[in-house]
């Protein structure tokens, strides 16, 4: 592949002297790395089993609904739409509610997660992409490791994305520096508050761990390999209506999931616009949300899709 720099379509200057990694990372954060993406699995795998043995409740169902709803929004519209893309203006309390409620998704501290994605776009399926499923060709053989790359085997690479170039507006922020700098705290709220729920519920160490085990590590394995499938899946395969610089498409079956994310081509298309689902009948639930803060006054000047905009983006225009 040949490296070239696309014109930044994201918050913070991503041209200049500095590099695009900082380093790596020490053998700690490596090591959580391994947990954060291993232990969630694990469990979804020991899931079926688990409830073989002790049985699903309602109340593990509705935490785990709940949990995946919070964090999984946390991620969408806040980590996504807000703190990367910049579609809407915030409030100062619910920019640091955005911030703690992507936390909880564990998929790393905002501030790291921003400068990723920064990144990802600046180099779209093009060298310097973090996790593009093209890194390695066309062939069969390439796609296929392409897709387990971009999936989630970028994941496991040392190489830490400057945040200093990436989100320099996001470093220079106390508030945020203060939730990515307590990010340990927000995993164990993540998972000990549904088991604290279930156990308080059901007056029992078994509604604890029960809660624990669908509405924390199952639910958290879900969501990564939803949001990890829109880094994969909708680069590869799906309808590709507007004009973007890379392979981004829009993949139906994620849309309910994803809360929207998953009309991606659009997305890379327009990367600021608050609404990825903008033709007939493309759910996005992201996009509702962003509008309910709207009426209420907690978010102003949201760059919602126009026709004017839609056109000049259009792949038959």
């Amino acid at each position: 592949m040949t490296a070239t720099l696309e014109r930044p379509s994201t918050p913070g200057p991503q041209n200049g002297p500095k590099p695009i990694t900082d380093g790596q990372r020490g053998l700690a954060s490596q090591i959580a790395v391994y947990v954060f993406v291993i232990v969630p699995f694990l469990a979804l795998i020991a899931s079926i089993p688990f409830a073989w043995g002790w049985g699903l409740s309602w109340l593990d169902v509705g935490l785990a609904v709940v949990f995946y709803g919070i964090s999984g929004l946390g991620v969408t519209v806040g980590y996504h739409r807000y703190f990367t893309h910049g579609s809407f203006k915030a409030k100062r309390w619910l920019r640091v509610l955005l911030a703690i409620c992507g936390s909880i998704a564990l998929q790393g501290p905002v501030i790291t997660w921003v400068a990723d994605h920064r990144r990802h776009h600046a180099f779209s399926d093009k060298e310097g992409d973090p996790h593009s499923p093209w890194a390695f060709g066309s062939s069969p053989y390439a796609l296929a490791k392409g897709f387990w790359h971009a999936h989630m085997g970028w994941l496991f690479e040392r190489d830490k994305t400057n945040k200093e170039r990436f989100a320099p507006d996001m470093v220079a922020d106390k508030d945020l520096r203060m939730v990515e700098n307590s990010f340990i705290l927000w995993t164990v709220v993540s998972l000990l508050l549904p088991a604290a729920i279930g156990g308080l519920v059901t007056m029992s160490w078994a509604g604890a761990l029960s809660a624990l085990v669908w509405a924390g590590f199952v639910r958290v394995a879900v969501l990564h390999h939803v949001t990890w499938s829109v880094n994969s899946i909708c680069h590869m395969i799906g309808d590709r209506p507007f004009a973007a610089r890379d392979k981004s498409a829009n993949f139906w079956p994620l849309a309910l999931l994803s809360f929207g994310e998953s009309w991606h081509n659009l997305h890379h298309a327009d990367p600021t616009c608050a609404r990825h689902g903008v033709q007939r009948g493309q759910l996005d639930i992201s996009a509702r949300l962003i509008w309910i803060f709207e009426k209420f006054g907690w978010v102003d000047n949201v760059r919602w899709p126009t026709q004017a905009r839609l056109a000049r983006i259009s792949a038959s225009a």
